[in-house]
């Protein structure tokens, strides 16, 4: 068998066994270490070694066996290993990971979210929809601040989609809008993925961050249009607040419970972005200042307490080791798949087909949606995406415009049965009588809104680049 021949029973063997309910970053770092002692293991020397063995006799036999099984330790996997975990520790961009998780985790645990719902509800409370409007937002928001999916919609689960249930809002319509509002953090900046990908693709984050603006908003914006537009042509999805709930409310109150709730996070929001964008922070020092700011809010409103400092410190540990052992294990994986030609052997096939880079953008994102079925968005970026970064240059695609798509496009992983994540982390805290098929249609048309999206952005790549081209030149 040959070694590029290896290297795809590498891959393909890595598919088969995380399908299996294996530990993925382990899984890496097992067949990373497994493969790549077959892919440095010296066999020639090793044989040379044990020639003299046997021809030495009684002379010399303990020193040339101590050689012998010093040669069968001494792999170079083990000193690439150590190096790549080295460097994903020092590695200055992915600072930032731990730093916005613990503000994100912050916010969520001194109920900020839940005070930020109640406020956007009553601003928004004579839009058709109100209440969809009013939790997409709320999403938008609090997905921007932490950038973990199953988080978000957790928690916008237990807030917001029993009050649309008992406001009388369809079903369908209130689990599309919760799980798909949960996704925006993947792409709004101060987006983790983002940077996870930037320290993937050495773009960097502040270009990353300036190109994704604008089609985060394109599609939080579809998403309220269309959730306007149903509520508007079938009010029975999404019936109007009761008179009584709307007699009462001054817009001095609502004024007032918009600077206290809605105002302070997002301030702290837009401040550490807009000190990431215009260069006045490094993105760690920003996600730093953010992270203090989510301590103050929740000192400002009472809501920091031991259990709930030590729990936001706990998740944030966690979240934080996942993600750098799938850095370790990725990494090392993917060296040990290029020594063995097969990064070679896929650009080989595909530059083969002679494809337009359109049609190599479209075969590239259809295979990162295939792949969003069975694994999560941080498996995709660390271990698929390098297979294609190389490709961008034969393609004369820009590293900057494909990630903006792979952003968009892994809102499509959260979203699309039979594996919708989204959908099962909403089914897991909805009521009993809320169908897993109920959940699985309202999230249909936000998934149409993505893809609306993503062909927007193929006919107009001008979106992506107008606002880092302004701010940084090009």
């Amino acid at each position: 068998m040959t070694d590029p021949q290896v290297a795809v029973l590498m891959l393909g063997s890595f598919i088969i066994i995380i399908m299996l309910g294996f530990p993925i970053a382990f899984t890496l770092m097992a067949m990373a270490v497994g493969f790549g002692y077959y892919a440095y293991f010296d066999a020639a020397r090793q044989w040379r070694v044990f020639d003299r063995l046997v021809e030495s006799g009684d002379a010399g036999s303990l020193q040339l066996a101590q050689e012998w099984f010093g040669g069968l330790l001494n792999n170079r996997i083990f000193d690439l290993l150590v190096n790549q975990t080295y460097g994903v520790m020092s590695n200055d961009v992915l600072t930032a990971v731990p730093l916005f998780l613990f503000m994100g985790y912050i916010v969520e645990r001194a109920n900020i979210v839940d005070r930020l719902f109640g406020t956007l509800q009553i601003a928004a409370r004579r839009i058709p929809g109100s209440m969809a409007v009013a939790a997409l937002v709320t999403c938008a928001l609090f997905a921007t601040a932490t950038g973990i999916v199953g988080a978000v919609v957790t928690l916008m689960g237990l807030l917001a989609f029993p009050a649309m249930l008992n406001a009388r809002y369809n079903t369908s319509f209130a689990s599309g809008v919760i799980c798909a509002g949960g996704t925006l953090g993947i792409l709004i900046p101060p987006s983790i993925m983002l940077i996870v990908y930037a320290a993937t693709s050495n773009v960097s984050i502040v270009r990353l961050y300036a190109g994704a603006l604008l089609p985060g908003m394109l599609l939080a914006g579809l998403y309220v249009v269309y959730v306007v537009g149903r509520a508007i042509l079938n009010p029975s999805v999404a019936p109007k607040l009761p008179p009584e709930k709307m007699e009462g409310i001054s817009t001095r109150k609502v004024v007032v419970m918009m600077i206290t709730s809605f105002v302070p996070l997002a301030v702290l929001i837009f401040s550490v972005l807009g000190a990431i964008l215009f260069g006045l922070a490094t993105p760690s020092e920003a996600a730093a200042v953010g992270a203090l700011g989510g301590l103050l809010l929740a000192v400002a409103y009472r809501a920091l307490t031991w259990n709930r400092l030590r729990e936001s410190v706990y998740l944030t540990v966690r979240t934080s080791a996942m993600v750098c052992w799938l850095f370790v294990g990725s990494w090392t994986f993917a060296s040990v798949f290029s020594y063995l030609g097969g990064e070679q052997l896929v650009s080989s096939f595909v530059t083969s087909l002679d494809l337009s880079p359109l049609a190599f953008l479209i075969m590239a994102q259809i295979i990162i949606f295939l792949l969003g079925w069975p694994l999560e968005w941080s498996e995709i970026i660390i271990i698929f995406v390098p297979i294609f970064l190389p490709l961008l240059v034969v393609f004369n695609i820009d590293p900057l415009f494909f990630g903006i798509l792979v952003a968009l496009n892994l809102q499509t992983s959260f979203l699309t049965p039979p594996m919708a994540m989204s959908a099962y982390y909403l089914k897991g805290i909805a009521p009993p009588h809320v169908r897993l098929a109920e959940i699985f249609a309202g999230c249909m048309p936000f998934l149409a809104m993505v893809f609306i999206t993503m062909g927007i952005l193929y006919i107009f790549p001008g979106i992506v680049f107008w606002l880092p081209d302004l701010v940084y030149g090009k």
